[in-house]
């Protein structure tokens, strides 16, 4: 599904510059997005019909291209890819538009962008959204080492890993600064164990495709949380869950109590 993009606006945090959007209803209850590795906003969110989805809803719809991705600066540090410091970018960019909390909804790398937010900035996530991200959160999501060296190979006939050359394949696809990548890859990839899992009170979703061999148990992963639930997106790989409308409408059903709950 590709959707016409939304207009973006850029805000300045940390020394780089971000690139974001702001759409939907201004009025409506914010939700903000955080993307996954090697995508951005437009790919993570408008081309699935997530902001179409949302936005129909009635929700502000908010998402941020994250650093090392899409129209935000790309430093080639690992060091300045900690989800610590990804966290805090979106924070900031709720503190530029004035909004105190905000839904939270993370797929991928971006789930465990929006868990730190929630552990670290707990004051401004209502609720969490935690996509293509199960026990991998915890335990670790596989052996990535290959994906950095695919990104910085001198082409994909190259390289000869499978999960390298799908994402390989999906970073010359989305024109990103491979560099970047691979510096983010090195570095963003921080466990959260299961004593800080804890320290997570918002009621959280979590969806992960069937076929996702890359996310770890959703359901597992709700078992360690104090108010969360799983949902299991049928047949759905890694890449094809995101824009599901199976784990659309658990959304939709799962914000739609967060509301009534808060009215």
């Amino acid at each position: 599904m590709h959707l016409n993009s939304p207009v973006f606006s850029t805000f300045s945090h940390d020394g780089l510059e971000f690139s974001y959007f702001d759409a939907g209803h201004k009025d409506g209850p914010p939700t903000l997005l955080i993307h996954g590795f090697a995508s951005s906003a437009v790919v993570n969110w408008v081309q699935p019909g997530w902001l179409q989805t949302l936005g129909q809803a009635g929700r502000r719809v908010i998402a941020i291209d994250n650093r090392g991705h899409g129209g935000s600066s790309k430093p080639h540090d690992p060091a300045a890819y900690h989800p610590s410091l990804m966290a805090a970018d979106a924070a900031a960019l709720l503190d530029h538009l004035g909004i105190a909390r905000a839904d939270v909804m993370g797929y991928s790398m971006g789930a465990r962008i929006s868990t730190f937010m929630a552990l670290e900035h707990s004051e401004r996530v209502r609720s969490l959204v935690l996509g293509g991200l199960g026990m991998g959160l915890v335990h670790g999501a596989g052996d990535w080492d290959p994906i950095a060296e695919a990104l910085l190979a001198p082409s994909l006939d190259d390289v000869s890993h499978e999960r390298g050359r799908m994402f390989r394949a999906f970073a010359d696809k989305t024109q990103s600064d491979r560099q970047a990548l691979a510096a983010c890859i090195s570095s963003n990839r921080a466990l959260v164990s299961e004593a800080e899992l804890a320290h997570v009170v918002q009621p959280v979703l979590i969806g992960v495709g069937t076929k996702d061999d890359i996310a770890g148990s959703p359901h597992d992963l709700a078992d360690l949380l104090a108010d969360a639930r799983a949902v299991d997106i049928p047949n759905r790989d890694h890449m094809l869950a995101v824009g599901d409308r199976v784990f659309k409408a658990a959304v939709l059903d799962f914000h739609q109590e967060i509301g009534a709950a808060h009215s």
